[in-house]
């Protein structure tokens, strides 16, 4: 990487921001910071604020004179300003739906004057309930009912991606768009409903691991550590502009197996129990049994190759919540 650059991490003192905000510093960039601390916290960022380079901001995305100020004089953004998990998604749709799309247009408008390079981050909720394995980013989208509100979030993603496409192709703004999968490691919360660290947190206190539904459904879990290089890699690449791409592991893991993994990792005597989704979450939840990405975009595009294995990043997960 070449010379410094100034660069704005919207949601940077969340789980992903503040580590993304870690390694930019280490690279000797100068780091912008905004988030309004609804699910990021300070402690994910303390470390970083005697560093002259590291700025933060408490503010809204939707705050468009702040976002506009923020912007000038920056190279990049990496817009992560969003709701955050399954939980913060059910509890509050019709704020998690305003920040999405709002938010997103607001960082848009803010940067299409000097075509400032934009990372827009996506989820793997957009591929719904489509059951052709492994998502690839050019594949269908399959929705359940509007009355679902989990589908909700994945359409407001939806509507943020297609923004993102527009302004580049009417506008010239250089955007790149990453759909993020089950991304783990130190520092992330379990209060949003991250599945890693809430086992990791109960199993160390000895409390059942409470598996929502059968625990048979599986995802694909990356560490944070290789996530936030990739991010890096792609936004900083000549040719992704324009772009989608998958980011995450590519194995797959029942939620079963991993309360079984991080119960043997941890030495616990936790108990597992099962709690129906209808009892965790209000009326309008439908979960996804599978997910798996296709990674094969981002490996040619950047030879992305993690690592961290599973284990690996379980292990670093314990010894954050044991310390």
């Amino acid at each position: 990487m070449s010379n410094p650059k100034a660069v704005l991490i919207t949601g940077g003192a969340g789980f992903i921001g503040s580590h993304l905000a870690e390694k930019l510093t280490a690279l000797g960039d100068k780091v912008f910071v905004l988030d309004d601390l609804s699910t990021g916290s300070m402690d994910n960022i303390r470390h970083l604020m005697p560093n002259k380079s590291f700025v933060f901001k408490k503010g809204s995305v939707l705050n468009r004179p702040l976002v506009r100020k923020m912007t000038e004089g920056v190279d990049e953004v990496y817009h992560l300003a969003a709701a955050v998990g399954v939980q913060v998604i059910m509890d509050k749709p019709l704020d998690s739906l305003i920040l999405n799309t709002q938010g997103t247009e607001i960082m848009l408008d803010a940067v299409e004057g000097r075509k400032i390079p934009i990372m827009l981050i996506s989820t793997s909720e957009i591929y719904g309930k489509n059951t052709k394995l492994p998502f690839s980013e050019e594949d269908d989208r399959v929705y359940g009912s509007a009355y679902n509100y989990r589908w909700g979030y994945a359409f407001s993603k939806g509507i943020d991606e297609f923004l993102g496409l527009a302004y580049f192709r009417e506008k010239g703004v250089p955007v790149r768009i990453v759909r993020l999968f089950n991304v783990i490691g130190p520092r992330q919360t379990g209060e949003y409903g991250m599945v890693a660290p809430r086992f990791v947190r109960q199993a160390l206190v000895g409390e059942s691991l409470t598996v929502h539904g059968t625990g048979r459904q599986t995802r694909s879990f990356a560490d944070v550590d290789d996530v936030a290089g990739a991010l890096i890699k792609i936004m900083r690449h000549s040719k992704s502009a324009g772009k989608i791409y998958n980011l995450g592991s590519d194995e797959e893991i029942s939620i079963n197996n991993l309360a079984k993994k991080i119960l043997k990792l941890t030495g616990s005597s936790s108990k597992v129990s099962y709690v129906p989704h209808d009892k965790v979450y209000s009326n309008g939840f439908e979960d996804m049994q599978r997910r798996r990405p296709d990674i094969s975009k981002v490996k040619e595009l950047i030879n992305y190759n993690p690592k961290h294995s599973l284990d690996s990043t379980l292990k670093r997960i314990i010894a954050h919540e044991s310390a």
